[in-house]
This record gives structure tokens, sequence and C-alpha cells, in this order.
């Protein structure tokens, strides 16, 4: 029996997994499962290299249909993007996308169809990593900006605070391991060893963020 599985990428504070499914079923698709991976960058990892991703290359069977937002969802550059859609296709899975409700069936066999489906691959990865690009390149500009003003360039704000930042030094003094630090803080092992690594930085942030 063929099922129609939703593959969605959350990697931002701002997405959300329930939004994308809603905008989903709001285009007329029938989802039997959700496929999700959450805190993992498009640009920078393959979807054969998440975690939900390669779960997805096990699912899928022929007859299948794999719903994603749009082509992006499916890789990190033209090629990736290119490669996993004929990928899909060659083992008989339809990939349709919700923005621009486009179908990509491998079982085409019309020599124009055929022509007309692979342009439109090419042309939304292309398109798709051309907007990768531009953020990326978006992003650094950002940064370099804010670094060159220290007044704004604050970084992320710290989780701890700084009475907090004072347990953790006062505990590390007195011989206490990282996991019991964390465990009395409620800070993470990450947090903790970071503070011990570099005090100094630690205060800085908080001096950043004016805590």
């Amino acid at each position: 029996m063929s099922q129609t599985i939703l593959y969605a990428r959350v990697s931002t504070a701002d997405q959300t997994l329930d939004h994308q499914l809603v905008h989903a079923e709001e285009a007329g698709f029938d989802i039997d499962e959700v496929v999700a991976d959450h805190g993992v960058s498009g640009i920078s990892c393959k979807l054969a290299d998440r975690p939900e991703g390669r779960r997805l290359f096990d699912k899928l069977r022929r007859g299948d249909v794999l719903v994603v937002r749009w082509v992006d969802r499916l890789g990190r550059d033209y090629q990736d993007v290119t490669d996993t859609i004929r990928a899909f296709m060659r083992r008989g899975v339809v990939v349709r996308t919700v923005i621009n409700r486009m179908t990509f069936d491998g079982a085409t066999t019309d020599p124009m169809q055929e022509a007309v489906r692979d342009a439109l691959i090419a042309f939304m990865a292309a398109t798709a990593q051309a907007q990768a690009e531009a953020t990326k390149e978006a992003q650094r500009a950002g940064i370099a900006a804010a670094k060159a003003d220290p007044r704004r360039y604050r970084g992320k704000k710290p989780s701890y605070d700084a009475s907090m930042l004072s347990v953790v030094q006062d505990l590390a003094t007195k011989g206490e391991g990282t996991s019991a630090i964390a465990k009395v803080t409620g800070l993470s092992r990450q947090t903790v060893l970071r503070i011990k690594s570099d005090p100094a930085a630690a205060q800085a942030a908080l001096e950043r963020w004016g805590s």
C-alpha cells in the first residue's frame, strides 16, 4: 500500500513542524506520516547525512509520494538537490512540492514530458542554490557589519546570569566535575565546559548583554 510522507526540515526558532504540515494539508495533500529533522541546516548538510533524512531513504518505496515544502528541503546545493530527486524517481517515488505544486515522476516515458520535467528540476534546484548562497552572503555581511561595531555585536545571549556564573566558578574551584555542576545549576554540560575553559569570555558575554 502506497503512502504519502511529508518531509520537513525545521532549522530555526521561527519555523515549526505544525506550520509546514498545515500548509501541506491546505494544498490538498493527505499526509500519512511526517518525517522531520530539527535544528539542521540545509545549507551545510546533505539530506542523506541528516538523521531523519537517512530514515526517509529507508522508508520510501515504489508508488509512495514524498511531499516537501520546496526542493530546497532535499539538499544543500544544485547538485545535491538534483541527485536526490533523481534518486527518488529511480525508486519509483513521486516527489511533489507544496510551493508551486510541482510533481516529479520517474514513470514519465514521453520524451517531451521528460525534457520538461528535467528542465524544471534543473531550474528549481538552481534557484534553491541561488537563494542559499544569497542567505549565506547576507549572514556573512551582517556578522561583518556587526563586528565592525562592538556595541552591536553581542553574539548569542548567555543561558546563565551573573549569579549563576559565580556558582559555576565557585564549584569548579572546589573541584566539582562538569556533570555535577550542570546538575546543580541546571545548565548544559557544554555551557559549563565553556565557562570553565574560559571564565573571562563568559564574563564578557554577560557584559555585552548588560547582564
